[in-house]
């Protein structure tokens, strides 16, 4: 069986340069609808160079830069890595969700082995 960081690993890397995706988002398409916290502390925790693991594409679900910083991290970094792949990052560590939100296809779905009805959720709730 998969471990939850290698699952949260996985679904991160899964999202395309210049596309970002939300906490909640990685912990729901994990089937943890509300796991999003543990998903915060795992890349919190993950030592990393750019290119291995894309920390810098999970942001809050407003679309605010909202990691604190980190020994290995910090918000300033994740706005240039994000400048870096064309998303527009404001001053204030905002970007408009609506436009850069990672919306996978269904079969890409499918892939995180996820139950027809958690899928069927997961369209609706995130207008895939």
């Amino acid at each position: 069986m998969t471990s939850f960081k290698e699952k949260v690993i996985a679904i991160v890397q899964s999202a395309p340069y210049g596309k970002v995706v939300s906490y909640g988002q990685v912990a729901a398409y994990l089937g943890m609808p509300r796991g999003a916290r543990q998903v915060g502390w795992i890349l919190n925790a993950t030592e990393n160079s750019p290119g291995l693991l894309p920390w810098w594409r999970v942001v809050n679900n407003v679309g605010y830069l909202s990691i604190r910083g980190t020994k290995y991290h910090d918000k300033k970094l994740q706005r240039k890595l994000l400048v870096s792949e064309g998303v527009k990052v404001s001053e204030d560590f905002l970007l408009p969700m609506s436009v850069y939100r990672y919306r996978p296809s269904i079969d890409e779905l499918k892939k995180f082995q996820l139950g027809k009805e958690y899928v069927d959720f997961l369209i609706t709730k995130y207008r895939l």
